[in-house]
């Protein structure tokens, strides 16, 4: 860790190797963090960081009092989840179907059954928590304009979305199969996110605050009613994310044992599984205060708590107990952390060679359009072995675990 600091500004602690690793942009968008007149002692910077909108992402900003729609981020709730089965992965390559490997069928099924990309479901899915939302309408009614989402979520829960959700098959250390998940609140939280940005900028113009506008930080005090709403709907949208994930882990886990049963007769077991945000902000109690921890792309690390870091496909992810470091926030980073942008990955790095990384390493890639596969490709990202040796301070690594199949939007 490093420590940056600005003229009449807090101070910037950076988990990277120093700052020649640090993006100008995203250092630029740090020191705006620094200069917030509400923002509590430091900022934090995990060592995936880079540009986001506003804030970086792998950022962590504690404030008094007031929370930032852009510190969240549009997919609020964005997150994790992960459970480890009994069944070795030499099992799943080594069987066959009528569909290729048993591997190869497990891929191909989840692909057809959760809906990817911009794809719905094409019927309502069952969800206790936007029953819930109708049942407490009186939280949610002043925001007119949202209130058609609560509807439209039905439909788009256990979906996974696209960019750099993903859903994939992984071997651990033992060779024992594992199943990780990286989706959020989708269209839901996004409405929701720029709904309350929109609403803060309107309110800081007004107010002259004195944090610039083209920061893209507009801010909503926790005791006005706008932020009040602000909480109630990233809650929700938290929830649905939450909900979201579990549906596709419960349908992803039949998928799993129905095809390995058919196919090899073994039962499959579970265990270990868990569902993290790394979109979000809460009320926690930190150097003796109770601020708002935003965290933009970095996950809670409180000490004994178990998350998931995933890298990109065709590299490690990990599972990991936190430290519960202060300084950090109890925070860590959520992922690799990007080399390029979507763009950039595209017009730089040729398509056959990521399909021939994915060969190479035995990576079964189940995409309808496989055009785009360099966007999310290990060679967009940031090495997450050096990711993890940066944060040994705030994270223990448990578990190692490395692709064999995915499904990506």
């Amino acid at each position: 860790m490093f420590v940056h600091k600005e003229e009449h500004a807090r101070p910037i602690k950076i988990w990277c190797a120093g700052r020649e690793s640090v993006e100008g942009l995203c250092l630029e968008q740090a020191i705006h963090l620094s200069k917030l007149p509400f923002a509590f002692r430091h900022i934090a910077l995990m060592p995936d960081t880079h540009p986001g909108k506003g804030m970086p992402i792998g950022g962590v900003i504690a404030c008094k009092d007031v929370v930032i729609p852009n510190a969240v981020g549009v997919d609020i709730g964005c997150g994790m989840g992960f459970v480890q089965t009994n069944i070795p992965v030499a099992v799943l390559r080594e069987t066959m179907t009528g569909n290729g490997t048993l591997l190869q069928a497990i891929i191909g099924d989840i692909l057809r059954n959760i809906p990817t990309g911009f794809n719905h479901h094409r019927t309502a899915q069952p969800s206790a928590v936007l029953d819930k939302a109708l049942a407490e309408l009186q939280l949610y009614e002043k925001d007119a304009a949202l209130l058609p989402e609560l509807q439209e979520g039905y439909f788009q829960i256990g979906t996974l979305g696209g960019g750099n959700h993903f859903i994939e098959l992984q071997t651990d250390d033992d060779g024992m199969c594992a199943i990780m998940l990286h989706s959020g609140s989708r269209h839901f939280g996004n409405c929701v996110g720029q709904h309350f940005n929109r609403i803060a900028k309107e309110l800081n113009i007004r107010w002259h605050s004195a944090a610039d506008p083209a920061w893209g930080l507009h801010f909503l005090p926790t005791d006005t009613d706008e932020g009040q709403r602000y909480l109630h709907w990233m809650q929700l949208s938290m929830d649905f994310a939450y909900e979201n994930r579990a549906a596709m882990l419960v349908k992803v886990k039949d998928i799993f044992s129905h095809y390995v049963e058919k196919y090899t007769g073994l039962q499959t077991e579970f265990s270990g599984e868990i569902n993290c945000h790394h979109n979000y902000a809460a009320l926690e109690n930190h150097f003796g205060e109770d601020v708002w921890v935003h965290r933009k792309g970095a996950v809670r690390a409180q000490e004994g708590e178990y998350a998931v870091i995933p890298g990109a496909m065709g590299s490690y992810s990990y599972v990991v107990r936190g430290k519960g470091h202060p300084e950090s926030f109890c925070s860590s980073s959520h992922g690799a952390g990007r080399l390029r942008t979507r763009t950039a990955a595209v017009k730089e790095i040729p398509l056959e060679q990521v399909m021939c990384d994915l060969k190479a390493h035995g990576v079964v890639l189940g995409k309808h359009n496989k055009a785009d596969a360099a966007e999310e490709c290990r060679f967009a990202y940031k090495d997450i072995d050096e990711v993890m040796a940066q944060q040994t301070d705030l994270t223990e690594p448990i578990k190692r675990l490395f692709t064999v199949g995915v499904v990506k939007g």
